[in-house]
């Protein structure tokens, strides 16, 4: 059987590449975050650099997402962001986390940025810009998260973004760091 005028043959159809755009927490404070996502949310949390993601999804094209990536980096300015106490988003979604007390506005800003071009896909949730600490841990373990550091206060400067992609073994990787009004880094 032909292909229709207008069909998709398995070759036309582009694949979905999976992408994310997040602030990377810089030294040393990535180091006492990395600690506590390791204590309350087990190994496995601490493999994952903390970061606070601004947007992720997937793209048929990379190169213009890449291209769109780079233009809304260049647009933005350096900002602080200040993580101070703990929320959650559970019942929905067992998360805790830090929360985003300065400069969720910038990320924000960034988030609506980002998806207004190659990247725009739907959000089930609206974006609420946060420092994951546990995620699907038991129950106690992200009660102990949520009360022993509601009163942790971490600032720092925002002058870049990473730009991920999944490697060949499935893994998030840093392909490029984007300096915030200016060049890559």
């Amino acid at each position: 059987m032909g292909t229709q005028a207008g069909e998709a043959t398995g070759s036309d159809v582009a694949e979905a590449t999976a992408l994310g755009v997040v602030i990377e927490i810089p030294a040393p404070l990535e180091d006492s975050l990395r600690a506590w996502r390791q204590r309350y949310g087990g190994e496995g949390s601490a493999l994952i650099a903390p970061h606070i993601t601004l947007v992720s999804g997937s793209t048929t094209d990379w190169d213009a997402a890449v291209r769109h990536v780079h233009q809304v980096a260049a647009r933005a300015s350096a900002f602080t962001v200040r993580l101070h106490g703990t929320g959650t988003f559970r019942p929905i979604n067992p998360v805790v986390y830090l929360n985003v007390e300065e400069g969720a506005e910038a990320c924000g800003q960034l988030h609506d940025a980002l998806l207004a071009g190659p990247m725009q896909h739907e959000v089930s949730y609206g974006y609420h810009p946060h420092l994951t600490i546990a995620h699907e841990a038991d129950d106690a373990a992200m009660d102990l998260a949520q009360e022993e550091l509601k009163d942790e206060s971490l600032s720092f400067t925002v002058d870049s973004i990473g730009l991920f992609g999944l490697d060949a073994a499935g893994a998030w990787s840093l392909r490029e760091e984007l300096g915030l009004g200016g060049p890559s880094r």
